[in-house]
């Protein structure tokens, strides 16, 4: 069964070479109880690792079951231990936050089976602890520990049992119970090989080998081919295989073992787990309304702009220079109702015109009161501007010629001044002029900087002549038949203008077009890079995030060494516990993202109801949030997964 030959192991501890084995040989056969002796420093314990397939030799050769152990790798030497051997510590090793029975089926996650609780629950039955298997390992004895730790090392049915001072830390009366349960496990069959420096627990086995100064002093009592129950030595197998996990039954178990496990662990240390999410938890919410801000601002200056209309030119009188000096807007001429008037006449593939002029006023209806903006405009600005009533009319051209004092109103006055009544035929008084109101404004909505509703429209003439006693236009709007047409009208546009105030050709700055299409797009463009911004800002908060929960999974690793230890002692491969941990780091990523989502999202309607800014959370802004919240997990928990994977079985075992 055990072939070994000429083992060496050294250690290296500074400038000192510590021998712990020198050329150690010898042969243990199926069905053995053998007891390692030696005072402390040895070498037994060193030699009981090396058999247990925790640790491996400097020189010489170890066949286990006819297989050389240095040529396996460590998925296969893994493998051998979750189903070849059982061990049994000196200090249990259990698993604290998890019940006996659990800690008992711990070997079967790395196996080919589901964890089996019943046949747990069995195993504690048979070593007298049946009542005791919801208990935690500090609700135990040492000697109740003890035989849990002897239940989970027979959960895989091992050939081999390996006790490394199995009775150290327990008073005579259970050193007596263990040691009749190790004698009653060897007559059943089984191989027990354990380390002693106590002769009263060596007297319990048949073979007694005294170990010191690394070499083997005597080696007392003949082999047993077979136990006494008489069953037949065991043939020497092939290595056990590994589990095919890429087989769709194998990689659905494996996923469900590696997120129980994981689950298991967070759920353990509620208040880290707590505080590793807070980081994505932050980040994650801070991107959902970041996100949600700017594109809702990007939805807003889109629905205004949507409301200027399309092929659209403004005419403003610019600012002529002199010597190099601006004179300042509007130095040298004003636009006049009759320069708007002249030009769908002078100026070619010109559809409409609306004179405009602004300002502002008081308006009274009953007891109520509300000062808002006055526009006034021509009888085109309805369909030029997409403002045709919602409710109503627009005023026509002969009451704009006429200066009739007819008004449309946004929903804004609708609101503070009629309650939300059809307030069509009623009078107001603006500027403590009677307006009759003819129509309501379609809703335009609202920003943080200007209330679209919030104006009353008039004919242009009756806001110059009537009300605000204007004699020049503040602009003109032009609506042009074809796209294609704007920059051509925009030169005619000018020309005219020149012309009519008599100036010079040159002085093209003294009158301004503007293409709104243009406007539109630098609005656009500055929306697109804000949002940008914002996004980027908020995910700087996830990758702080991401670092935190790196720091946290490092601490965990450092924290749970010796958990590790017995995880890769009782069958895990590198692979098993390098999935647990990025796992577990996904999870807290993945929850704390979920969090964060709906954080974010109530966030956003805060601002939205309370602040008046306008929000949107998109479909697109929360499954880049969870998935980018995913791949924080994964890649910021890929290096403490790697360092828990990459530990020594044996070191971690012997961490503090």
């Amino acid at each position: 069964m055990i072939e070994i030959r000429g083992l060496q192991k050294r250690y290296v501890m500074g400038d000192n070479v510590v021998h712990a084995l020198r050329g150690v040989s010898l042969d243990i056969h199926p069905g053995e109880f053998v007891a390692i002796m030696g005072p402390s420093g040895s070498g037994k314990s060193t030699l009981m690792h090396i058999l247990g397939l925790l640790d491996v030799p400097d020189e010489g050769s170890y066949k286990l079951l006819g297989m050389e152990v240095s040529r396996l790798d460590e998925a296969e030497l893994a493998s051998l231990r979750s189903k070849v051997v059982g061990f049994i510590f000196q200090q249990f090793n259990l698993l604290p936050r998890t019940s006996a029975a659990e800690n008992v089926a711990l070997p079967q996650i790395y196996g080919d089976n589901e964890p089996d609780l019943e046949k747990a629950r069995g195993l504690l039955a048979a070593v007298g602890l049946g009542a005791r298997s919801g208990h935690r390992p500090n609700e135990l004895s040492g000697g109740q520990q003890q035989r849990v730790a002897i239940a989970r090392a027979l959960i895989n049915d091992p050939k081999i049992i390996f006790a490394d001072e199995p009775t150290g830390n327990l008073d005579s009366t259970s050193q007596n119970e263990i040691m009749h349960i190790l004698k009653d496990l060897n007559e059943r069959g089984i191989t027990v090989i354990l380390v002693t420096h106590e002769a009263e627990v060596a007297a319990y086995a048949r073979r007694i080998i005294r170990v010191r100064d690394g070499v083997i002093q005597e080696d007392t009592g003949a082999p047993a081919p077979t136990g006494s129950s008489g069953q037949p030595a065991l043939a020497a197998p092939r290595v056990p295989p590994q589990r095919s996990q890429f087989l769709p039954g194998g990689l659905l178990r494996s996923a469900r073992t590696y997120v129980r496990e994981a689950m298991r662990a967070l759920t353990a240390n509620k208040l880290r787990t707590a505080l590793s999410m807070l980081g994505i938890l932050i980040g994650v919410s801070a991107v959902i309304a970041m996100l949600a801000l700017g594109s809702g601002a990007k939805a807003s200056i889109e629905q205004q702009l949507s409301s200027l209309g399309t092929n659209l030119l403004t005419l403003t009188t610019g600012s002529p220079q002199s010597g190099h000096v601006s004179m300042g807007a509007g130095t040298s001429s004003k636009l006049t109702l009759e320069d708007a008037l002249e030009i769908p006449h002078a100026v070619e593939n010109v559809k409409a015109i609306s004179p405009t002029v602004n300002g502002r006023a008081q308006i009274v209806f009953q007891d109520k009161n509300w000062n808002t903006r006055v526009v006034g405009v021509g009888s085109s600005y309805a369909a030029m501007r997409a403002a045709v009533p919602a409710i109503g009319r627009f005023f026509t051209s002969d009451e704009d010629v006429s200066r009739a004092r007819v008004a449309v109103i946004g929903l804004t006055i609708v609101r503070n001044l009629f309650d939300g009544k059809n307030p069509i035929g009623e009078m107001i008084r603006v500027n403590k002029i009677s307006f009759q109101v003819i129509g309501v404004l379609p809703e335009k909505g609202a920003s943080p900087w200007m209330d679209q509703d919030d104006l009353i429209v008039i004919p242009v003439t009756t806001a110059m002549r009537r009300l605000l006693g204007k004699n020049f236009l503040d602009s003109v709007d032009i609506e042009v038949n074809e796209t294609l047409n704007m920059p051509a009208v925009s030169d005619g546009i000018v020309g005219l203008m020149l012309k009519r105030h008599r100036l010079p050709v040159d002085m093209t700055d003294a009158f301004t077009v503007r293409n709104l299409a243009d406007i539109q797009e630098a609005l656009s463009a500055t929306s697109r890079i804000m949002s940008l911004l914002l996004a980027i800002i908020a995910s700087i908060s996830l990758v702080v995030g991401g670092i935190g929960i790196m720091n946290i999974m490092l601490v965990s690793v450092t924290e749970r060494v010796r958990e590790i230890g017995l995880r890769k002692a009782v069958g895990a491969r590198p692979r098993d516990i390098m999935m647990q941990f990025l796992i577990e780091a996904t999870v807290i990523s993945v929850a704390g993202g979920a969090v964060g989502i709906a954080l974010g999202s109530g966030a956003s309607a805060i601002m939205s109801s309370f602040a008046g800014w306008a929000t949107s959370v998109s479909v697109e802004s929360v499954v880049l949030a969870a998935v980018f919240s995913a791949i924080i997990g994964i890649v910021f928990g890929l290096w403490p997964a790697r360092k828990a994977a990459n530990l020594h079985p044996i070191e971690a075992l012997r961490h503090d």
